[in-house]
């Protein structure tokens, strides 16, 4: 009889809900702790390889655009390695405090472009002089533009926001930030499927697959993964270079997958220090000012997306909406470094390293510090930062299919808060995941066809603000969940519960939790000064 009533009680445990964490667990190391320095070293090195690709990337499609070659690119990824490893450091100091690495942001790309396009460049002959005035271009436009994050986060507008926030609007928020970057995933794997399709599938059986296998060894295989995929599979490369696979093949092929095509290493400085207006007096222009204010503001809701993933895979609970806002305050300054060094573009919370915390499970901040270090290090020894820059671009992409895909299920997770049977929640979960979806897809399908955006006037500067809001998924996502969810039903009485907003409720203010202390309160006692409110 007992024997019965245990097995019936065994049977209810089974169909009974998942218990609601509101932190995650099963991570190693959350954001306050670490692991052995050696291990903390290596996941920091980890972090900075990751980076990379957006570097190259970035300076891959602007710099030929502005008239430079090799040199000047070698000169940019240098210089926005060197700011990022600030920006870095000030955001997990005095930002979010969150293991977030702040790098160059796709979303600054068409303002960018537009730039460089520019018919008031075209009487430069020499490319070189060329590059430089529109490098000052872009460098004016992100100075006055990183005013607009500052000014959001410092006098605590963004706080009030995110105080409307609630897990069912930050859902559609989260997972577009990761799913949103698709085009950057297998498209790019597969402008080189002999090297990226191996890298994916060695990243997978090594992350996952091996470490259930191997109990006591685990941490090796998943904390390092990434390192373990990238030598193997770049060695591969490096051999299909060696024995000529790529001699008959087309420029584009031989560019994406040769690993001495990159012109880096030739072209990079042994020793330099990138210093503010080095490549001289910023100019400035309102149309492309205004443009670069839209880049800024669709970095700073990603960016949002981000950080909101990299505290659920730093085990830490949910950010208070104060702590959000100084968040996007440091990286209106970061945009603001970026205008003063001349990056190209301006800076945003990197999606991948975020999703690497999730396939590592270490949050650990002191691992994210260690990679803005070694960001500065190879930034001034050029040689050597080249090295690893020349990485093919298609082992990167593969590393994206799996990172991204941890941040989007990052905001998935979201869903335990919310209450999946009521039609307001599906509504709104369906509506702006498909928008979201949609509308960017007609923005970029518009402009690859026309070679300009549905919205096409005489006003570039429209023009360029339009197709940067609506070609963002993240940002069209969350502006539709945000009003469906702050308007729609209001002030039923079963809304509050349905989107999950009692849940955040006490994270609201900074003091009521006191987990809040331990995960984002300000270092060397900074917070009795810059209280957080």
């Amino acid at each position: 009889m007992v024997a019965g009533g245990a097995g019936g009680a065994q049977k209810v445990d089974e169909f009974q809900p998942h218990p609601i964490r509101e932190q995650l667990p099963g991570i190693d190391f959350c954001i306050s702790s670490s692991p052995t320095w050696p291990e903390v070293i290596l996941l920091g090195f980890q972090h900075y390889l990751l980076m990379l690709g957006t570097t190259v990337a970035i300076s891959t499609i602007i710099v030929p655009l502005m008239g430079g070659g090799n040199v000047e690119k070698a000169e940019m990824i240098n210089t926005l390695l060197f700011v990022a490893g600030i920006n870095t450091l000030l955001q997990t100091w005095f930002g979010t405090r969150l293991p977030v690495v702040i790098g160059g942001s796709y979303a600054f790309i068409i303002p960018a472009i537009s730039i460089a396009l520019s018919r008031r460049f075209n009487f430069y002959i020499d490319p070189h002089q060329r590059f430089k005035e529109s490098m000052k271009a872009l460098q004016g436009a992100l100075i006055v533009a990183s005013f607009l994050p500052m000014i959001v986060g410092f006098l605590g507008f963004w706080r009030i926001v995110a105080r409307f926030l609630s897990p069912l609007s930050a859902v559609p928020l989260v997972t577009l930030t990761g799913l949103g970057l698709f085009a950057l995933g297998f498209p790019q794997l597969a402008n080189c499927v002999e090297i990226g399709l191996p890298e994916l599938i060695i990243v997978v059986i090594l992350s996952q697959y091996i470490p259930p296998l191997i109990q006591g060894r685990r941490a090796i295989f998943d904390r390092f993964a990434v390192i373990f995929s990238i030598a193997i599979v770049w060695a591969y490369a490096e051999i299909l270079t060696a024995a000529g696979a790529y001699k008959n093949r087309p420029p584009s092929t031989q560019f994406s997958c040769r690993t001495d095509r990159s012109g880096l290493i030739r072209a990079a400085s042994w020793i330099k220090v990138p210093y503010p207006f080095q490549w001289g007096r910023p100019s400035f222009d309102a149309g492309d000012i205004f443009s670069m204010m839209a880049s800024a503001l669709v970095a700073l809701i990603e960016s949002t997306g981000t950080f909101i993933a990299a505290a659920r895979y730093g085990s830490a609970t949910h950010i208070p909406p104060s702590v959000l806002s100084r968040g996007v305050g440091w990286l209106g300054v970061g945009t603001l470094l970026d205008g003063l060094f001349g990056t190209g573009v301006g800076s945003t919370a990197s999606v991948e390293n975020a999703g690497l915390l999730g396939l590592t499970r270490v949050g650990s901040r002191r691992a994210v510090q260690i990679s803005a270090g070694f960001m500065l290090f190879f930034s001034v020894l050029g040689k050597f930062g080249a090295v690893l820059a020349s990485v093919p671009l298609p082992i990167m992409a593969a590393l994206y299919c799996v990172l991204f895909a941890y941040v989007a299920s990052a905001g998935l997770g979201l869903l335990q808060f919310c209450n999946l049977n009521s039609f307001r929640s599906k509504f709104v979960l369906g509506f702006s995941l498909f928008l979201g979806l949609s509308v960017p897809q007609y923005f970029n399908e518009y402009h690859f066809i026309s070679g300009h955006g549905p919205v096409h006037t005489k006003a570039r500067w429209f023009n360029n603000i339009m197709q940067v809001i609506f070609s963002s998924p993240a940002t069209v996502a969350a502006v539709v969940a945000f009003f469906l969810d702050t308007t729609l039903m209001r002030n039923h009485s079963s809304t509050r519960r349905d989107s999950g907003r009692h849940w955040w409720e006490k994270f609201w203010s900074f003091n009521v939790d006191t987990r809040s202390e331990e995960f984002y309160s300000l270092p060397w006692n900074l917070s009795r000064f810059f209280p957080s409110f």
